[in-house]
């Protein structure tokens, strides 16, 4: 039988997931091997130095180099406050001396003699990170992490904004294609994961922000909805670090696009459950999907997943549409032609032939169809 290889999004109401949580600089782990930890416990944390600050003392003080250190009020390495006067010129004749004040607290690093520069290093910043999957520690990285497993339902988005976020799942849509609204969304959501139906607009994330709600997740966005809620046009590098106040999924793409039937029903059997969250994405080398992750209990399902070939696509096997004139429509594949056929674009491509769940059976080209991987058909 022909196989075939792509990539998919992972949709599965159980797995045995595993995370790896690292500093970006050594520090201290603070939990031991084989610990049970919850999604927001921290499991690890370090300081990273505060911003440097340069200054060309020498410049603001009407001042030789050689002479800067003469006007210094404190010593190389001694606290400073914002504000505070810590350099000051002999002026002319002792007249009209003139002092510079720090901008930040923090710490005087450095000066030299012979640029006549200061450097002041604003207040080292603590690093903390979560546990994210609320499971047992099954290895600790001495200094740096842990890796933290556990059964979860997993359920991958195609595009995210904002980092981890942590909360319970709430509905508020009736039905896959039924809008995310401002109208929706209620004081009594705060702290919570809002699943939605169809398209999140942009009053809905700023009427979500205003009630402090962690995420919302729904089938698509408005791109000039996108560009309005973020301040400018977003390009093609890795999102996650908009200092929105919340995290944003869709699962099926741009533009009013219905939430999976399969994503919304298995969604709503975690209705109340609490959730991590992630809207990092990337989407050139070393892809990153934005995730919902939900601990739940082992099932005969996890150890079926744990046992398949990621990325197979076979006959039976669920896709979804990626391109035009058919994205975002989900189907199963019937058939996977060995020879490459001509397309109407008069290129030659392999192909796929996908019975779409409206009932229609097309041809597309491999490349246009994308694996849901982990949902039974």
């Amino acid at each position: 039988m022909t196989q075939a290889y792509t990539p998919g999004l992972l949709v599965t109401p159980c797995l045995w997931w595993r995370c790896r949580r690292v500093l970006p600089v050594t520090g201290r782990v603070l939990v031991r091997l084989h610990q049970q930890v919850t999604a927001e416990e921290v499991v690890a944390e370090t300081e990273t130095p505060g911003d440097a600050i340069p200054v060309n003392l020498s410049r603001t003080l009407g001042v030789a180099p050689g002479r800067v250190a003469s006007t210094l009020l404190v010593n190389v390495g001694d606290a400073v406050e914002a504000g505070q006067v810590i350099a000051q010129s002999e002026g002319l004749f002792g007249w009209f001396p003139k002092e510079y004040h720090s901008p930040i607290t923090g710490m005087l690093e450095s000066v030299s003699a012979i640029t006549g520069q200061m450097i002041i290093r604003g207040t080292p910043r603590k690093v903390q990170v979560r546990a994210y999957l609320a499971g047992e520690v099954t290895e600790v990285l001495p200094d740096e992490g842990v890796t933290i497993e556990a059964h979860a339902a997993v359920l991958q988005g195609i595009f995210g904004i904002g980092g981890e976020a942590y909360g319970r799942i709430q509905f508020v849509c009736a039905t896959p294609e039924e809008d995310l609204t401002a109208d929706h969304l209620r004081p009594e959501h705060r702290g919570a994961i809002i699943i939605g139906g169809r398209r999140i607009t942009r009053t809905a994330v700023d009427r979500a922000r205003e009630l402090g709600i962690s995420a919302l997740i729904a089938g698509g966005i408005d791109d000039q909805d996108l560009r309005e809620i973020l301040g400018y046009d977003l390009g093609v590098a890795v999102t996650g670090l908009e200092k929105l106040g919340l995290s944003v999924i869709i699962t099926e793409g741009f533009g009013d696009i219905a939430m999976a039937r399969r994503t919304f029903d298995l969604l709503r059997s975690l209705q109340g459950q609490p959730a991590a969250v992630n809207g990092t994405t990337q989407i050139r080398a070393g892809v990153l999907r934005p995730e919902i992750i939900v601990p739940v209990v082992a099932t005969t399902a996890a150890h079926a997943s744990r046992e398949g070939i990621s990325g197979l696509l076979d006959v039976g096997a669920p896709v979804r549409v990626i391109r035009e004139p058919y994205f975002g429509e989900l189907g199963e594949v019937t058939g996977l032609p060995s020879e490459p056929q001509w397309l109407a674009s008069e290129s030659k491509a392999r192909v796929v032939a996908v019975r779409l769940n409206r009932g229609e059976t097309v041809t597309v080209p491999r490349a246009n169809v994308e694996l849901m991987e982990g949902v039974a058909t």
